[in-house]
């Protein structure tokens, strides 16, 4: 009967500028499509240069190299007999446009400009690109020369809103509006993206793809990237295939499969039952139809009787602490085997934050395993690079990480022996190689070279110092772990007669970034940080679920003891110092500021005001207004930090990095005079208010 239609959409691990890479995995993932009989293939987008090329979008190599990897693809035979979708850069009219191009049998059929431009959060696509403002025109666009010694074109129609009417079916390269052109006949829609990761965000990535055919039916085709390509961000695939409201076909979100091709048979019959009952004609006067491209091509055979039909799946999605394993991991992987290192060397405090960032490296040895077990061959290939031995066959994920990764506990006098054990236990667990290093010869020489210039030796505050002197001497241990965390990155595999340097890891998590709750230049600087983005309340989280999941059980008693940095001196031989005694709020405070501050635009003003509300069953007005004016003191007075914070992995909406995420001033007037004196006011006139007075203008607020 010919209804029945194969198509193919795909995640790929694109690098930003790595054509030749880029090009052989657009290839391959045609080519196991084809396998599959797929007859037409969803890209993601801009996957032949990468997404992530920044400024670079500005250089004509750029746009001269996405050409030429074009016409490659049109001249490759693995490219034949199936319509291709690919993304790229295009300059029209000396406009740059971030497009995608349809070809078959080497002819360019259709250039698709994009027209709502990601402008927000990590996006800045109208920096580089300008959208397409000419909603159905269509204009003729001069291929380049190469481009028309193959296809034998001098032109391609440049459109928005088109669709390739092919025989028996149309294919529309819009993500909306969709009720209008499911009217207009389209049944197929293409979607192809560079979605990135956050935490508990994929259920809305797959509500909007299924919302988007429910109200009128269709197939919807969604295409992503994977992997780190370069940046801060990992894009996290989910490729699918929906129709009529379902889910019909899914990819993985995390994996480090290079290449995944999910394919899907469906059933045109059944996109035009279900618009039956609920699309009418077209009833509005000033309706425009989209313009069709036809091509002498059909998307289904004519003999499909016994063809079998994809049916709807549920979709499994991961727990926050799930995608802390899998997420991160595979970032790190990326970033390793593309930056040409052995490995990574972790300062290990026996914390929180450094023994999460050490079983995320645990995660990803995991899953390194468990691909070569699968029969990856592409990774076995680049574990081998990475360990400098071309007949190593990982076998164990402990003996792994020992290969690439080393540890290290940097001991000072203010060091307990719980915190030491706790990192030594945790080190033998994962199967780290792990050295216990003392860095007070160290800070001794360093505090010697400035008494033999003032002739003054500063003392901490428990020895009748001031506050200066104290914070002097703490920020000394943490820079000078620092230094040593980078000498012993470049050299211990020199020691230990192997090539290569280490990567070194940094371990601050979100709050401690949004607060400056770190030294400046201390182990928080470092190469990459995958727990950047990361709250302490998710972190907590994750490792229970490893301590459950993997049997690291020296992860209880790190999530048992108190957070500290232990940088005074220690009281009979126990911690004197705690980070939230020393913040003034907990984590789980921070997490909340840290949200309405970012999330929710709140000011120092508009936040007490919400949170006197959020926390009126365990804070009084006025000790909610101390917690928010302590809150934006430390914001302000150390936001300066995050000009220097070292790269991190995005995963929370409310992160504060400078680069590109949360962009605000690093020279603050920290008192705040104007904000908090309204603040005070509002303290005031509650704290004259009777008790029911209060409740009532309380609720009385809420219900506005």
């Amino acid at each position: 009967m010919g209804r029945k239609v194969t198509m193919a959409t795909c995640c790929l691990n694109q690098w930003a500028l790595d054509f030749e890479g880029n090009c052989e995995r657009i290839l391959r993932s045609i080519e196991e499509a084809k396998a599959h009989g797929a007859k037409y293939r969803l890209g993601p987008e801009l996957e032949i240069c990468g997404y992530g090329c920044a400024d670079h979008f500005y250089e004509s190599d750029t746009l001269l190299h996405s050409f030429q990897v074009l016409r490659n693809l049109l001249e490759s035979p693995v490219t034949q007999d199936i319509i291709c979708d690919v993304g790229m850069p295009i300059m029209h009219h000396n406009v740059r446009y971030n497009c995608r191009v349809l070809f078959l049998n080497r002819k360019i059929l259709l250039i698709r400009p994009k027209m709502l431009m990601a402008n927000h959060g990590n996006y800045r696509e109208v920096r580089w690109f300008s959208p397409w403002n000419k909603l159905r025109q269509v204009e003729e666009y001069f291929l380049p020369r190469m481009i028309q010694e193959v296809t034998g074109q001098v032109t391609s129609a440049v459109a928005v809103t088109s669709s390739c009417l092919v025989r028996g079916s149309r294919l529309n390269f819009v993500a909306s509006p969709h009720i209008q052109m499911g009217r207009d006949g389209v049944e197929i829609f293409t979607n192809s993206s560079a979605s990135h990761h956050e935490l508990r965000k994929a259920d809305q990535r797959v509500n909007l793809i299924k919302s988007a055919t429910t109200k009128s039916g269709g197939i919807y085709l969604y295409a992503n990237q994977r992997g780190c390509d370069g940046d801060r961000v990992y894009y996290d695939g989910c490729a699918m295939v929906a129709i009529n409201g379902d889910v019909v076909a899914q990819g993985a979100q995390f994996s480090l499969d290079d290449v995944e091709v999910i394919t899907a048979t469906l059933d045109l019959e059944d996109v035009r039952s279900y618009r039956g009952e609920l699309c009418q004609p077209q009833l509005e006067s000033d309706f425009k139809p989209c313009h069709r491209v036809k091509v002498d091509f059909s998307l289904s055979g004519c003999d499909d009787v016994y063809l079998p039909t994809h049916q709807p799946i549920e979709w499994h999605f991961h727990t926050p602490e799930e995608e802390i394993s899998l997420g991160p991991a595979c970032w790190l992987w990326d970033y390793l085997r593309r930056s040409g290192q052995a490995g990574f060397l972790l300062p290990l405090s026996g914390g929180v934050d450094s023994s999460s960032t050490a079983c995320i490296v645990h995660c990803m040895c995991v899953q390194l395993c468990r691909a070569v077990e699968g029969g990856n061959s592409r990774v076995l290939e680049d574990v081998r690079r990475v360990v400098g031995d071309e007949s190593y066959h990982p076998q164990d994920p402990k003996q792994l990480c020992a290969r690439v990764f080393t540890t290290c506990y940097m001991a000072s006098e203010n060091s307990s022996e719980d915190t030491r054990n706790r990192a030594r236990d945790l080190a033998n667990q994962i199967g780290s190689t792990h050295m216990n290093i003392n860095i007070d010869v160290a800070v001794k020489g360093i505090l010697g070279i400035f008494s033999a210039v003032t002739g003054r030796w500063p003392q901490f505050r428990a020895s009748g110092g001031s506050a200066r002197e104290n914070l002097a001497l703490q920020n000394v241990q943490a820079r000078v772990r620092m230094v040593l965390a980078y000498l012993f990155a470049q050299l211990s595999l020199w020691a230990r007669g192997r090539p290569g340097g280490l990567l070194v890891l940094g371990s601050a998590n979100v709050d401690e970034s949004l607060t400056g709750y770190f030294t400046k230049y201390d182990c928080s600087s470092a190469d990459i940080n995958p727990i950047g983005g990361i709250s302490k309340t998710d972190l907590k989280r994750f490792l229970l679920h490893c301590a459950e999941q993997l049997q690291l059980t020296a992860l209880r008693s790190i999530l048992a003891a108190p957070p500290t940095a232990e940088l005074e001196p220690l009281t009979d031989g126990r911690v004197s110092q705690t980070d939230e005694a020393d913040m003034g709020m907990t984590y789980s405070e921070l997490s909340v500021i840290g949200r309405l501050r970012k999330i929710s635009k709140c000011g120092p003003f508009s936040m007490f005001c919400k949170l006197i509300h959020t926390w009126k069953d365990a804070l009084s007005p006025s000790e909610v207004a101390q917690k928010v004016k302590r809150f934006f003191r430390m914001y302000s007075v150390n936001r300066h930090k995050m000009t220097t914070v070292t790269p991190s992995y995005h995963a929370e909406s409310y992160s504060p990095d400078d680069n590109r995420f949360d962009l605000r001033p690093f020279l603050y007037n920290a008192s705040w005079s104007w904000q908090f004196r309204c603040i005070d006011d509002q303290v005031s006139i509650i704290a004259f208010l009777s008790q029911s007075e209060r409740e009532k203008m309380i609720r009385g607020a809420a219900r506005r």
